[in-house]
């Protein structure tokens, strides 16, 4: 096959690029205080559009950090209802970058199969949480940078995204059919970030499913001339704001907050990874350096001839690997 990246051999060993903050610890240990203190105020409204014999479908809406109201489609099993104390194994579902959480319809497998099911909507990106964000500096082109040129780093974007999948997994756990020691997610691309995030604050989280996971190793990716797609926002940061690179380390130091290769090692939960060796958008050598750093049980699903794309037998491979909750 063509070589984009490493051999895969070293791509197994690859310690990533992008610097760590010094105070990286304490910069989550206060970020979880901080939501910790927000009261997610749960909101659980049906959903009119959906009708099913079997399975019941709602508009979950919750309080993330900030203030913002974070909204997800959540679905159980209709049996529920009737069955007080029973308690069901758990996914949540989190989205590529700009996107939402798409149809009804394509999430019924889960609770079909006796799931309670969450799939969440990133605040400010294509469906209807909210943005509550006030930062300076540009938010030109996306989230990456949003935050970035202010000065208080806890103003990153993805700072309060992160911790939004934390919040929703902490609502989902208080449901009364929910049980919380069986909790999954799983996503692709952003969603494979988010997962790794879920799982790396959030240490409940029994197993995850990320694909080819996004928001890692930027610098990684810089490097690579591959701030393109959907990491084309370093490229205009640094025409907009940065043309000399004088503030190069800065900014890729900052960036580490919200590398997901820095929360991998906190992971406790199952991984299954799955990745494309061709794939130009997240390039292999970006998401091994999140693997690589995972002390939990894991395995990597490779497909050598596969890029930013649909790989075949990775849902149905994934829904296998939930079963095991």
């Amino acid at each position: 096959m063509p070589l984009l990246d490493l051999p895969l051999a070293q791509l197994l060993t690859y310690p990533g690029r992008n610097p760590r903050p010094a105070d990286f610890d304490a910069y989550w240990a206060e970020a979880l205080r901080e939501l910790d203190a927000t009261a997610p105020h749960p909101e659980l409204r049906p959903a009119a559009i959906v009708t099913s014999r079997h399975i019941e479908a709602f508009d979950l809406w919750f309080t993330g950090v900030g203030g913002a109201r974070i909204y997800a489609k959540y679905l159980r099993p209709r049996s529920t209802s009737g069955a007080p104390g029973h308690k069901h194994p758990t996914v949540l579902q989190f989205h590529g970058y700009s996107g939402h959480t798409g149809e009804w319809l394509d999430k019924f497998g889960w609770p079909a199969e006796g799931f309670c099911f969450a799939a969440m909507e990133c605040r400010g990106q294509g469906g209807r949480s909210e943005d509550s964000g006030r930062v300076k500096g540009t938010t030109l082109r996306g989230h990456i940078v949003r935050g970035l040129d202010d000065p208080d780093p806890r103003q990153l974007a993805f700072r309060q995204i992160f911790l939004d999948t934390v919040q929703l997994a902490r609502v989902v756990m208080s449901f009364a059919e929910v049980d919380a020691d069986r909790l999954g997610c799983f996503g692709a691309s952003q969603g494979g970030a988010l997962s790794l995030a879920c799982a790396a604050l959030e240490p409940r989280i029994r197993r995850i499913a990320p694909v080819y996971p996004f928001l890692c190793d930027y610098q990684r990716v810089w490097e690579m001339d591959l701030a393109k797609e959907a990491y084309e926002e370093l490229r205009y940061f640094f025409r907009s704001f940065d043309p000399r690179h004088e503030r190069e380390a800065e900014i890729f130091t900052k960036l580490g907050y919200i590398d997901c290769q820095h929360l991998a090692p906190r992971i406790r939960a199952d991984v299954l990874l799955f990745t494309g060796l061709s794939d130009p958008i997240c390039p292999p050598s970006s998401q091994f350096a999140a693997y690589n750093k995972i002390t939990a049980k894991k395995d990597v699903v490779v497909y050598p001839d596969f890029a930013h794309e649909a790989l075949p037998g990775q849902l149905d491979r994934t829904f296998n690997f939930m079963l095991g909750l």
